[in-house]
């Protein structure tokens, strides 16, 4: 009982100090598990709009490289259309990850949501942990920005779950490969190449064959 008592002062915020913390002077405002919680929300709503603004550009520069691409075949010069579908592959890989991501933190904002409402730290928080910590790690050499942004949102999590565990005694082990992780993850990935599709018209297929060449020959 003591436990569950602590745990909800932590989730909430002590509001006055005993009278030994006070004596001793060890008593430092700290902040509750449910303002870190609030602040690892913001932070990811955040990242979640600039994901939103790398997206439409690269789908802009997708259609600015699509239409030159269209514009050297009716030229018949296969060369630099081969060059213009060469970078938009490189697009498309960019912009699949980045949407991956965005989905996907998209599922971790609707646990968040749920662990703000409950305070059912460990059911929804460790698998997201997990998550943000593999989105980060594929960022990385993509887009070292937003890896970093990732990178800040992961630790508030990491460290709402650890202050968390250290009152209830629970397990705070962060594993991208939990199931609960590897459902959300693959689930991104699915509904990513389906929007793929919709957002990214198709290359003409003697191109895809050209690129196809090219990099067997890297």
């Amino acid at each position: 009982m003591a436990k569950v008592e602590e745990f909800v002062k932590g989730w909430n915020g002590k509001q006055e100090p005993s009278l030994s913390e006070k004596l001793k002077g060890a008593f430092k405002s700290k902040e509750p598990l449910r303002y870190k919680l609030i602040m690892a929300q913001y932070r990811l709503r955040t990242t979640l709009s600039r994901l939103d603004v790398y997206i439409s550009r690269m789908q802009e520069r997708d259609r600015t490289l699509f239409e030159r691409v269209v514009e050297a075949q009716m030229n018949k010069d296969k060369e630099r259309a081969t060059m213009y579908a060469n970078e938009i592959a490189e697009i498309r890989k960019v912009s699949k990850q980045l949407i991956t991501t965005q989905i996907a933190l998209e599922q971790v904002e609707l646990r968040l949501e749920t662990v703000t409402e409950l305070g059912d730290v460990f059911g929804n928080l460790i698998p997201v942990v997990g998550v943000i910590k593999e989105l980060r790690e594929s960022m990385k050499g993509m887009m070292p920005e937003l890896s970093l942004e990732l990178s800040e949102v992961e630790e508030g999590l990491q460290e709402v779950v650890t202050e968390a565990g250290d009152f209830t005694g629970g397990s705070t082990e962060f594993a991208a490969s939990s199931p609960d992780a590897k459902k959300i993850l693959q689930e991104a990935s699915v509904i990513a190449e389906q929007r793929m599709k919709e957002n990214f018209p198709e290359l003409p297929s003697m191109l895809t064959s050209a690129q196809k060449v090219n990099e067997n020959q890297k």
